[in-house]
């Protein structure tokens, strides 16, 4: 029977010394596969998916960060998918009913599915890197980076 997949949160331990270590050890080049030993000394290759995964659970537990996991068909509140994206949450509503996020009803609550909110968090954020990019070629075509090659003496 597979296992039920589940939201979860780690805490990094109170001693991160090991986890910096490891962190250390997993930041150097990537081995060609990746293997997990168990107890008894049994290996099984680890998907460099997952190896990757790995990598990045450990360097953020190393930092003191907290790491959640869950499958992307989880369901989240409004106020958690308000804190995923750093607005506020009546922010979040309004670009739920301006449909800009899919949400469903459960009786008088609103649900998100946490891939919706990755999915808008994705779009933002190449939307906003498409802006920069933009406002940079303008400005290059205006000239004003070689305005700031010399700076001018103020004394």
């Amino acid at each position: 029977m597979a296992p039920t997949l589940r939201e979860r949160t780690v805490l990094p331990p109170d001693d991160l010394t090991e986890l910096a270590e490891l962190a250390r050890g997993l930041a150097g080049d990537r081995p060609c596969r990746a293997r997990l030993i168990g107890p008894d000394d049994s290996g099984i290759e680890v998907p460099e998916e997952l190896y990757g995964v790995l990598c990045d659970v450990v360097a953020a537990l190393s930092q003191g960060l907290a790491i959640s996991i869950a499958p992307h068909n989880t369901m989240l509140t409004t106020q958690e998918a308000a804190d995923l994206l750093s607005i506020s949450r009546p922010t979040l509503v309004r670009l739920l009913r301006e449909g800009e996020i899919p949400f469903s009803m459960r009786g008088r609550h609103r649900r998100i599915l946490l891939r919706d909110v990755l999915e808008y968090q994705e779009c933002t954020r190449q939307e906003r890197e498409q802006v920069l990019d933009q406002m940079a070629v303008e400005a290059e075509g205006m000239g004003l980076y070689e305005m700031t090659d010399t700076p001018d003496t103020t004394r």
